[in-house]
């Protein structure tokens, strides 16, 4: 049993990652989906016309994620966020953001594993996913550290208008938009302020390349239109006529989602932001007493 799971394990990453080579070469060979059919027929979303809104009430689930707790406000998987089903997830997932089956099916399939839980059986609260160091970690965009503010299931909205402030770019339509620099910035930013304010603050090199690649969808998935983040990041709600900006044929694959993410990561620069941080007169005095532990 020891050797079977790990073995099995890695066989699933080799078809995993051999599917979606596949699905780079079929994106590259057929035509886009046609603006305004990006959500297929018959799935909510579909022509953009998404379920009605409506903001979680007190005893409802929430978690770390904007996109899941965007489609349980949707009603696109259970309202209250409760008793999800993994094998459920994934296809709901594709209908609504258009991200490849491999992207859709890894990322539940992870959570179930980090819970210890049957991906094919059992079900899971959204709550559930807020293991810290599991798929939530330090220097969120739109969260506080976890060891600040436990209930990680609402955006802090200072992070969410502060991010959003850095969009000084427009898209070929005139649309104002944050870029992968605007992501990077604001990484270094958040990661240099949680060591600061956050004495269990712990950020190693998988959560920082996860946490870029959370960040990264915003310019896949919305192509950074800071008018759709805005409801998708402060109120987790997607706008009426909305539309995944992801239009290739098999959505949004691994190779796609992997190198947005490694643009905003290798742009970070912490050592730049430390140096501002402690010239400021604000945060000066703290960053002196605690220049060992950053």
């Amino acid at each position: 049993m020891f050797l079977v799971t790990p073995l099995y394990s890695i066989l699933q990453n080799v078809v995993i990652f051999t599917l979606d080579f596949i699905f780079v070469i079929i994106n590259f060979v057929t035509p886009q989906r046609k603006v305004g059919h990006v959500t297929p027929e018959g799935h909510p979303g579909a022509g953009g016309i998404w379920p009605e809104y409506i903001a979680p009430k007190k005893g409802d689930s929430r978690c770390s994620c904007p996109a899941l707790n965007t489609m349980a406000n949707h009603g696109i998987i259970p309202r209250d966020g409760k008793n999800v089903k993994f094998s459920e997830l994934a296809p709901k997932i594709r209908t609504t953001y258009n991200f490849a089956p491999t992207l859709c099916f890894f990322v539940p399939n992870y959570a179930a594993k980090m819970l210890n839980k049957s991906y094919d059986k059992d079900t899971f609260d959204l709550s559930d996913l807020d293991l810290h160091n599991g798929i939530e970690h330090d220097a969120s965009l739109t969260r506080k550290d976890s060891a600040l503010v436990p209930d990680q299931g609402k955006p802090h909205t200072p992070f969410v208008e502060e991010l959003l402030a850095l969009a000084t770019t427009k898209d070929k339509d005139g649309n104002l938009v944050i870029t992968a620099k605007d992501l990077s910035n604001y990484s270094s930013k958040r990661r240099v302020d949680s060591q600061v304010s956050n004495p269990h603050y712990h950020l190693d090199v998988p959560h920082k390349v996860f946490g870029s690649a959370n960040s990264s969808t915003l310019l896949n998935t919305f192509g950074g239109r800071v008018s759709d983040l805005d409801a998708f990041l402060r109120e987790e709600r997607l706008p009426q006529g909305w539309e995944s900006r992801v239009r290739k044929r098999m959505g949004l694959t691994f190779a796609d989602f992997n190198s947005t993410a490694l643009k905003v990561e290798l742009g970070i620069n912490e050592k730049k932001y430390k140096a501002k941080l402690a010239s400021t007169t604000k945060y000066g005095s703290t960053w002196n007493s605690q220049q060992t532990a950053v």
